[in-house]
């Protein structure tokens, strides 16, 4: 299994810290072809960034208005609300979705009676679609009253230096912890929660896992819209 960079948890209580072609001879259909390929090759070149992710996510937020999604896993699935009030993180997770990302990456981190992490995985593709989709990071959202229950999502830190907290945006947790994990309020911002399948969160939580908490076996992940 390759290497892979884990996202930093700071103030987590015990847990370790929570970062090719024919050739064509008629002139004017070279002359079509290099036109659409050149609209193909702007229209998916767009990359977000530190500068462009909020204004971006303003306006995807408004036009997507999407908020529930099932997380799929070969030991059931997981269904989430995200909450409206948590704008951009919403709308990062629905973007996401929408752009294939989460599918083929892992819950690549558990630690029992405490949360499972999603979102990343040893594999090529993964560092691929980040590529594709851009490098920023999510302010956090942590003054809306949305606190770390059992069953709540959430985005961890970066692994950068980062005292403002900002969020990977490709990466999330799941409170499992039967009594919640309220010492990461104002640290993370939880931005949904689940609402069908804790009992699929608590059977990934007790899986074996080696000493990185990566689980033995891979836990893959496919996402979709619910509505």
């Amino acid at each position: 299994m390759g290497s892979i960079v884990m996202l930093s948890w700071t103030g987590c209580n015990r847990q370790p810290n929570p970062s090719k072609k024919l050739q064509i001879t008629k002139k004017e259909p070279t002359k079509s072809i290099s036109l659409t390929k050149e609209k193909e090759k702007t229209e998916t070149d767009f990359q977000l960034t530190d500068k462009n992710a909020i204004p971006f996510f303003s306006k995807y937020a408004k036009e997507n208005p999407e908020n529930k999604v099932r997380i799929i896993t070969s030991y059931g699935n997981i269904d989430i609300l995200l909450y409206n009030n948590t704008p951009y993180h919403r709308a990062n997770f629905i973007y996401l979705t929408k752009q294939d990302y989460f599918d083929g990456t892992f819950f690549h981190r558990i630690v029992k009676d405490f949360i499972i992490q999603g979102g990343n995985s040893d594999r090529k593709s993964t560092s691929q679609k980040r590529r594709r989709i851009g490098k920023y990071l999510l302010p956090p959202d942590t003054k809306k009253g949305n606190r770390h229950h059992r069953g709540v999502i959430s985005m961890p830190s970066s692994e950068i230096d980062n005292p403002h907290k900002l969020a990977s945006p490709y990466e999330f947790f799941i409170v499992q912890k039967k009594d919640g994990a309220y010492h990461l309020d104002g640290n993370y911002t939880a931005f949904g929660k689940v609402i069908s399948g804790m009992g699929v969160v608590d059977k990934i939580a007790y899986l074996p896992a080696d000493s990185r908490e990566w689980p033995i076996d891979n836990v893959v992940i496919k996402t979709e819209i619910i509505e």
